[in-house]
């Protein structure tokens, strides 16, 4: 059955078109996710579809009793009213037995708000977006609208959404960055791109796939009416002097041909990477500990950040992750521990809320602020060239920040971070109100950058793809180190029993380090004076593989063998390499103390 319909609409916002003729059916059941470059018009496109903004051109008909919710990016609240009672307003159960007031105090403790007869000004920003969430999935309708449901929820909190719509017997349209999220519960992508939408009756990795196929499908077509053009061109350039009907057909196609619309390429955020050279002492944390009131959240933490390091940060909201960067970066001061910072540093902070734009300044002068001119692995870069490689054009350069949407001012802002030419970036939810195109290039980005990333991010695939290492926040204050991404993570700490959770350390504890105990281990000495020599035999066995897999190259079940014996030495190799920095850092400390190794 069909719910609503969209027929040649259009829509703009001041002078920029954001949806030119475009046509959309919601049908029973249908489960959709809309894409797009920030600043395309995917807000725009729910606020049409939820009725709260009217359409320029073309007409939106829906069924005479389909009922659409609408969950906004920033929700409004009744101030008179307490969290509860603004959840539940107006709400009445169906059914004789469900308890409207019962189900959302054990949403909103689901969600992490605790205290359901608060007033809605003592909320945070996230904690009024998940408030909002509760209260749109608890009002009754045939069609959520949904913008970033997922931002500010935790994993465990998105992992609960992703269930609850599995479950949701009618149809969603919804805006989010998050890609495991959009792989589990959509079944349709409605992707807007230049004014247009295209629908691919697929989830988001399947989506991909038919993306690749349309793009190189366009370009083959275009290859063809390039050649047919040229045919006409030359025929045109000869003469048409007859009159004849054929002469008139010759005349309209090559029309046709000039004034087709051409396939234009996506354009990618593409950031080379500006780096500032990181000498010896990084970051060192010594026996941090945090509280606020009678809540701990950091106790007794210790950790020197290591070159190359890629660390996620993970736990549930308010647990202390951002209190964990702030501390880092000097914002906040620690109740007891030291923090040292090499001279070498300089830190890029990328906090959860952009810093206080002046939205009259034009966005090439609030990049020209930092520099006019910025040294790349490419050369030398303008400000007005690396805007256009994060996707503000010439014109956009020009516009004022106040013009700009949310998701353009938080890309902005970034950029803004990353001309400063940091060698430790230490990122507050970077994926929040970021389009996964330009996710997509800032991992790349990440994963080529030369110095250390610190991170924290309830984006799974972010984690995922980005760090090597997991500090997880545990309870009262306990933070413990897992090798590896977020996967890893998930598989490590759900392998173990809740007891030995508690009493063993992780098998490589040895990377938490305690900067006051300036002594080797017995094993340690031992260690440190026969790993170099264990080195240099593991580099003996991969150069002696790599020779071996050059002569077996005719042979698949052998090659097959080898790469695999190849690939696990490699990986002995780097642990023994960060063991071997480890050791040697602290020898160095040993020394400089009047120590004897």
């Amino acid at each position: 059955m069909n719910l609503f319909t969209m027929e040649c609409v259009s829509k703009s916002y001041t002078d920029k078109l954001l949806l030119d003729q475009v046509s959309l059916g919601i049908q029973e059941g249908d489960k959709i996710g809309v894409l797009g470059i920030n600043g395309t018009g995917k807000s725009t496109l729910l606020k049409l579809i939820a009725g709260l903004e009217e359409p320029d051109e073309g007409s939106i008909t829906m069924g005479r009793r389909v009922e659409i919710i609408y969950l906004p990016q920033t929700p409004i609240f009744d101030s008179n009213l307490s969290i509860l009672e603004n959840v539940i307003a107006g709400k009445k159960a169906k059914e004789a037995y469900r308890n409207i007031e019962g189900e959302a105090r054990a949403m909103l403790m689901k969600l992490g708000i605790t205290d359901a007869d608060a007033q809605p000004a003592h909320l945070s920003g996230g904690q009024r977006k998940r408030a909002a969430l509760v209260r749109t999935l608890l009002t009754p309708a045939d069609i959520l609208v949904l913008d970033e449901p997922t931002n500010h929820l935790d994993s465990h909190m998105t992992e609960w959404l992703e269930e609850y719509l599995q479950k949701w017997q009618g149809a969603f349209v919804m805006v989010t960055h998050d890609r495991y999220f959009l792989d589990k519960v959509t079944k349709r992508i409605v992707e807007i791109d230049k004014g247009k939408l295209y629908n691919y009756e697929a989830n988001y990795s399947r989506y991909i796939e038919l993306k690749v196929q349309r793009e190189e499908m366009e370009l083959a077509a275009e290859r063809k009416n390039k050649s047919l053009y040229r045919i006409e061109l030359e025929w045109m350039m000869r003469g048409a002097r007859a009159r004849s009907t054929k002469q008139k057909a010759h005349i309209q196609r090559f029309e046709a041909l000039r004034d087709r619309e051409k396939p234009t390429v996506d354009g990618q955020v593409e950031i080379s990477s500006v780096y500032s050279r990181l000498g010896r002492t990084t970051i060192e944390l010594a026996h941090l500990s945090k509280s606020f009131g009678d809540r701990k959240l950091i106790r007794d933490f210790s950790y020197i950040l290591l070159p190359g390091d890629r660390i996620g940060i993970v736990g549930k909201n308010g647990c202390g992750k951002s209190t964990l960067l702030k501390i880092m970066t000097g914002v906040l001061e620690p109740d007891s521990g030291t923090v040292v910072t090499g001279q070498t540093v300089k830190l890029g902070y990328f906090s959860q809320e952009n810093e206080l734009m002046d939205e009259s300044k034009r966005v090439i002068d609030y990049i020209r602020d930092v520099a006019e001119y910025i040294k790349t692995v490419d050369g030398m870069i303008s400000a007005s060239q690396m805007l256009e490689r994060f996707l503000f054009s010439g014109s956009l350069q020009y516009s004022v920040i106040q013009k700009l949407s949310g998701g353009e001012k938080r890309r902005l802002y970034l950029l803004k971070i990353l001309m400063e030419a940091p060698n430790i970036l230490i990122l507050d939810e970077p994926t929040n109100d970021l389009d996964i195109a330009t996710l997509t290039i800032l991992e790349d980005y990440l994963q080529s950058f030369e110095g250390i990333v610190v991170t924290v991010s309830h984006d799974r695939y972010f984690l995922d793809k980005l760090a090597n290492r997991i500090f997880a926040f545990e309870e009262d204050g306990e933070i413990r180190q897992y090798e590896g991404n977020y996967s890893d993570y998930i598989e490590k700490a759900g392998a173990l029993p809740a007891e030995e959770t508690v009493k063993e350390k992780p098998k490589q504890e040895w990377k938490q380090r305690n900067t006051e105990r300036l002594k080797f281990s017995y094993q340690e000495k031992k260690e440190y004076e026969t790993i170099e020599e264990e080195i240099a035999k593991l580099e003996e066995k991969i150069e002696k593989l790599e020779q071996e897999m050059d002569q077996a190259a005719t042979s698949y079940g052998k090659l097959s063998e080898l790469t695999k014996e190849k690939e696990e030495t490699e990986v002995l190799l780097e642990e023994k390499m960060e063991r071997w920095v480890y050791l040697n850092d602290l020898a160095e400390k040993i020394m400089a103390s009047g120590g004897r190794i």
